[in-house]
């Protein structure tokens, strides 16, 4: 595969790394210490273009592609996770997943107010009793007339608090399982929605993440997506096979941004009467450190190439790519703060942020675990990934 970067591509990575030096890095400590959701920041990414990468331009987008999508996503996740965030919030898990399943109104009504950050998104699968296993959620949607009546309540969302439009799943048969699930295009500012703030989280405390109560909702029987019954869980798949690139390339930025203090670090840090980067150990970290991340970036830019060449099913390659760049991110975390010691323990120094930034990937999207075994039912013939 040729890993050369087009000029678009390249153009849109500087902006994106300049973009967080000068409007995220400045403000991003104190906003993550004070819980500041940063709405303008997100305003101006989508202002930039940076959420339309793999949209085409007539919904808003710049079709630059998924790749693209990537590179931009791996520059914010260096400095922020909280606005990696919004890389899923406003593109992969909303907008994205409207292009591809929704009508046409369905697209040109919320497809461009999403990519431009007019429209806030959040993405309604997980309840308290159903995580990894999609299929046990309790939300239910009952047609009556023109409309649907939606019941139920989710947890752990990302911008439940501030969204103004939800892809939220529902059962509309339950007793058809997985093919009685349905998903709704849901205007949060409805009567009936009402949200509030999870329990305190580690890290991405600049990002709002809600519980969403839905009582007795009247959603448009013409924002069910697609317009169909019945797809939700095949559209539900389809949406995680691209938010966990997202998540693959999230893992990269907290990694190099790591990598980029732990040598700053080491070439300042005076001990024994030389820099501490003049000794083996500390070499020998930061070399696994360096070349891990790599291969997971070669495993991401896979993934997304394959996707813009036309492959929207790469389900196993998605999977390794996530897996294996959210372990990495957690290694190199612990790498950082053994080189830093008790500085990268410290909020005096990115570190400390960065290594909680690096412990969500390795939860969200999926699980570990859950794409372990997507990857080794695949080598069995179990279950084929790629489908």
């Amino acid at each position: 595969m040729d890993f050369q970067f087009s000029e678009e591509i390249l153009a849109i990575q500087d902006t994106a790394r300049k973009f967080a030096q000068n409007e995220i890095l400045p403000r991003v400590a104190e906003d993550e210490r004070n819980h500041t959701f940063q709405k303008d920041i997100v305003k101006k990414m989508g202002e930039l273009g940076f959420f339309g990468c793999p949209i085409p331009e007539e919904y808003g987008g710049s079709n630059l592609g998924f790749l693209a999508h990537a590179v931009v996503t791996e520059e914010i996740a260096k400095i922020s996770g909280s606005l990696r965030a919004a890389f899923n919030m406003q593109t992969m898990g909303t907008a994205r997943e409207i292009f591809q399943f929704g009508t046409e109104p369905q697209k040109k009504k919320y497809v461009p107010k999403l990519v431009s950050a007019e429209y806030l998104g959040c993405i309604g699968i997980t309840e308290p009793n159903a995580g990894s296993d999609v299929g046990s959620l309790k939300t239910r949607a009952e047609r009556k007339g023109d409309k649907y009546i939606l019941t139920g309540s989710k947890n752990w969302i990302t911008y439940a608090q501030v969204a103004d439009a939800g892809v939220i799943y529902a059962y509309t048969d339950p007793l058809k399982r997985y093919k009685g699930m349905s998903a709704f295009i849901v205007d949060m500012h409805l009567r009936g929605v009402s949200t509030g703030p999870t329990a305190e989280k580690l890290g991405w405390n600049a990002c709002p993440t809600g519980e969403i109560f839905f009582d007795e909702v009247e959603v448009p029987a013409e924002n069910l997506l697609g317009l169909e019954e019945g797809r939700g869980f095949e559209f539900c798949m389809a949406s995680l096979n691209n938010t966990r690139l997202t998540a693959a390339a999230g893992g990269l930025g907290v990694s190099q941004g790591l990598i980029d203090e732990a040598i700053k670090y080491a070439k300042e840090r005076v001990q024994f009467g030389k820099p501490i980067g003049q000794y083996q150990m500390v070499q020998e970290e930061l070399a696994r450190m360096i070349v891990e991340t790599e291969a997971a970036r070669l495993m991401t830019y896979r993934c997304a190439m394959q996707k813009d060449a036309g492959n929207l099913h790469n389900n196993l390659e998605t999977c390794m790519a996530k897996y294996y760049a959210s372990d990495v991110a957690s290694r190199v975390a612990d790498g950082a703060l053994r080189i830093l010691g008790a500085y990268g323990y410290s909020s005096e120094y990115p570190v400390e942020r960065l290594l909680r930034d690096a412990k969500l990937p390795q939860i969200l999207e999926g699980s570990a675990n859950i794409l372990k075994m997507v990857i080794a039912t695949d080598a069995l013939g179990y279950r084929k990934a790629n489908r």
